[in-house]
């Protein structure tokens, strides 16, 4: 049996969550006031217990957003994932089901996981041609301010996107792998990763703390999605002129160390006509994309009734 699970529907001309039903570890609450009274909107806060997920969790949610409705998933604060016992996992699903002119916005906190966590999550959306949704997924290790690094073997986020109920739209993983071809990307003509293979996450990591991807998808999405491909292009060149910058002076020093910057990104579309974008975000630290997510879904602001990470 799920976990949770929440229908969201028209009653009376208005999205209305018509169902909602939750089971510890998970809890969901609805408030009545988390957008103005004209907005039609449906708010659902996701929490666990005691603020995070303890070794051997498992938690399974469904959603039903009905046509024309417009909902919102988050969370309150970061979900945490606590030490591992042995080799149990801490285990996420949550599988929703969009309907036609529909808008779901899946917009939580990050998951922060602490040393030796392992966690594993997935997350299938089955869209029709005219739904819409953004998602956010984004990991952070834990305390590394204070010098607790997190094993990123041990952490894995599956994003399936299908259109018409089974055909494959996105099919992704939020780990760092991708990390790897994200820099060579976005800076072709400096030498990032020397002239040796990377073996470990760590190295591959080069010491980025916070990984996430966002999907945009859906006609009522087209100006924000126009409007963030670029500003990332543009926020991307003005990086790379300045590394660039850096680098050339410190070509006549004798420590020439690798240089890389605190936050990069990059888009690109998917699916038919481009109706998708995708941003893939690494940075040093989980503040700096908290901007970045508030600059850049801003815009979503007269749909939900607040700004994203407001």
């Amino acid at each position: 049996m799920a976990t949770g699970k929440v229908v969201v529907e028209k009653v009376g001309g208005r999205s209305t969550a018509t169902s909602c039903f939750s089971k510890y570890p998970l809890k969901f609450l609805l408030p009545s006031k988390a957008a103005p009274a004209g907005t039609d909107v449906v708010w659902i806060y996701s929490i666990t217990y005691g603020g995070g997920i303890v070794s051997g969790d498992s938690i399974s949610c469904e959603f039903t957003i009905g046509d024309g409705c417009t909902a919102v998933i988050t969370t309150q604060s970061s979900t945490k994932v606590y030490k591992a016992i042995g080799s149990k996992c801490s285990e996420q699903t949550l599988e929703a089901r969009i309907g036609s002119e529909a808008l779901l916005v899946v917009i939580p906190d990050p998951v922060t996981c602490f040393s030796t966590a392992r966690y594993y999550q997935k997350q299938i959306f089955r869209l029709v041609s005219d739904s819409n949704l953004v998602l956010v997924d984004w990991i952070t290790s834990g305390r590394h301010a204070n010098g607790e690094k997190w094993d990123f073997e041990f952490y894995k986020s599956i994003n399936n996107v299908y259109l018409e109920d089974d055909h494959p739209l996105f099919l992704d993983t939020v780990s760092s792998y991708p990390l790897l071809d994200l820099l060579r990307m976005i800076y072709l003509n400096q030498v990032l990763l020397e002239k040796r293979s990377i073996q470990s996450i760590a190295e591959r990591m080069q010491d980025y703390h916070a990984i996430a991807m966002v999907i945009l998808f859906g006609a009522k999405l087209k100006e924000i999605q126009k409007q963030v491909q670029e500003n990332v292009k543009n926020m991307m060149s003005e990086q790379l002129q300045i590394l660039c910058s850096r680098r050339h002076k410190s070509e006549s020093s004798s420590r020439n160390r690798f240089m890389k910057p605190e936050f990069i990104a990059s888009c690109s579309t998917f699916g038919p006509e481009g109706k998708g974008v995708v941003i893939r975000i690494a940075s040093d630290s989980t503040e700096s994309v908290y901007n970045f997510l508030r600059q850049q879904l801003a815009e979503l602001e007269p749909l939900l009734g607040q700004a994203p990470y407001a």
